[in-house]
């Protein structure tokens, strides 16, 4: 069937609205039926781009890298290493973005990449800068691979490539990669276009606020003015971003820096009565109220915290707050040294394999806390996955022995783990008896079955592997492993006959 031109440009407006709307399914269907019709390479990139949105993201990059055309136009190569990045596959993502040097100022060399060949480029808005983008990326991969030095250069050239790239610059800042000198110098580097007369000076206030007094006044004087708009002269066009959360976030930390601690806790309980979930300005706001002793104040915070954000170290520090302005000096010093933002550290370290940061971290989470089950098992599975069998093993005995009996359901994949690592040790008695453990407090985990199937299979026990593999596909239909290890347990079985009797495994 053959369309015309316009009805295939009606499709992709479909396709586009689709993406508008959140409806990822409908937006795949109709991009892959346009590109079917056209095979245009601008259709393939809108395709790749529904995939993507659509967190289809193994599918995106073999569309992508099957295209041909991702090596000679950086957007489809920018958009293939994004996927690369939602996949972890950090060495991946770097050599797809390409080989290029930095230099020590945050410099491009021998940059080859240019604007994309293929792609409609006569859309109105304006774009970020595809390098700027792209060394962002680079930046971020590098900073997953815990070589800061080389992220740090790189997230300079991002923001040096295309002053609008604000993610570098929010990545320098928080995460403390430069001096204040190199954050001055950095600034008065970039090359800012002549519509971004605002951006200067609040790119100028988001730094550390070390300058004079009435320098940094002047910055924020110079953004809150109002202005009227040059296309316009009905006073109904005044912009201004006097009342701008992030300003106002801004001021309020320079106030708190300088110890105007009234004039902070004012500012803050404007912003936060406008946006209460700026938790940016809600730390602000906690360290003046507990300078200014408001004991109430610090009460409700925390109280609120606590209930939206329990996992937050924020809300411990607002805990610790309110027990030190009542000069409760011993409760308020073990909320501020709360050890659930250690530990969830370690926990991030642990999802991008760094196993080494990773067991620092949960070290130092229970030293300042040895009475967390948690930490003992998170402990337990660094050593497992660090092949250190004996020592996991002790560390999820320890973990169950933290519990109060008897277990729930929470700590199944504790007895699992541990009957992993009894059976990695070949003690396969002991891994049975805990696989047993966790089937009595959960009958529908794939992982134990398996784990349990596998065991008795590995003591040549054919017919209970046989009869718990068979229930762990019960569970999921399609696994892999099990699946293959069934295969050759019936073939097991076939070749040195049933077993006399059913093993109690």
């Amino acid at each position: 069937m053959r369309m015309r031109e316009e009805e295939i440009e009606k499709l992709r407006g479909v396709v586009r609205d689709c993406l508008s709307k959140h409806l990822y399914s409908s937006a795949i269907f109709f991009a892959d039926k346009v590109t079917a019709f056209t095979e245009d390479p601008a259709d393939i990139y809108m395709q790749a781009q529904a995939l993507f949105l659509g967190r289809h993201f193994r599918r995106a990059f073999h569309l992508l890298n099957a295209s041909k055309i991702v090596l000679r136009d950086p957007r489809f190569r920018y958009l293939a290493a994004k996927c690369l990045e939602e996949l972890k596959e950090w060495d991946q993502c770097l050599a797809m973005l390409g080989d290029a040097n930095v230099d020590e100022h945050g410099n491009v060399l021998d940059n080859k990449d240019h604007s994309g060949m293929y792609l409609d480029k006569d859309c109105e808005d304006r774009e970020i800068n595809i390098v700027a983008a792209t060394c962002f990326l680079r930046g971020k991969a590098y900073e997953a691979l815990e070589n800061r030095t080389q992220a740090r250069l790189w997230y300079k050239a991002a923001i040096k490539a295309d002053p609008l790239c604000y993610e570098a610059l929010e990545c320098l800042i928080e995460s403390h990669m430069l001096t204040c000198d190199e954050e001055s110098s950095l600034l008065s580097s970039l090359q800012f276009g002549p519509e971004d007369g605002w951006l200067p000076s609040f790119y100028a206030c988001l730094i550390k606020k070390y300058d004079k007094e009435n320098i940094i006044e002047a910055r924020f004087k110079e953004l809150e003015r109002e202005t009227f708009n040059s296309k316009s002269s009905d006073p109904s066009f005044i912009r201004t971003l006097k009342t701008n959360t992030d300003l106002l976030a801004c001021k309020a930390e320079y106030y708190h820096q300088c110890g105007e601690y009234q004039k902070c806790f004012e500012l803050t309980s404007v912003l936060l009565e406008k946006d209460p979930f700026h938790l940016k300005s809600t730390l602000v706001h906690l360290a003046a109220a507990m300078e200014l002793g408001h004991s109430n104040e610090l009460y409700l915070m925390a109280c609120n915290l606590v209930k939206d954000y329990p996992q937050k170290a924020l809300s411990w520090f607002a805990v610790g707050c309110y027990y030190y302005c009542i000069k409760k000096y011993d409760q308020s010093r073990r909320y501020f040294r709360c050890h659930l933002p250690t530990l969830y550290i370690g926990m991030e370290y642990m999802r991008t394999h760094s196993f080494k940061l990773a067991e620092q971290f949960f070290v130092q989470a229970k030293t300042i806390c040895p009475s967390d089950p948690l930490v003992y098992n998170e402990l337990g599975v660094v050593a497992y996955d660090m092949k250190e069998y004996n020592k996991a093993a002790w560390w999820f005995e320890k973990t169950l022995a933290c519990i109060p009996s008897p277990l729930s359901e929470m700590w199944e994949p504790t007895v699992v783990n541990l009957a992993h690592s009894y059976r990695k040790l070949k003690m396969y008695r002991e891994a049975i008896k805990y696989y047993e453990k966790a089937l009595a407090l959960s009958t529908r985990s794939l992982s134990t079955y398996a784990g349990l199937a596998y065991t008795c299979h590995l003591q040549d026990h054919f017919t209970a592997a046989i009869t718990y593999y068979h229930k762990a596909l019960w569970l999921k239909p399609d696994d892999q492993f099990c699946t293959e290890m069934l295969s050759l347990a019936l073939m097991d079985e076939c070749q040195n006959g049933m077993d006399p009797k059913v093993e109690v495994c």
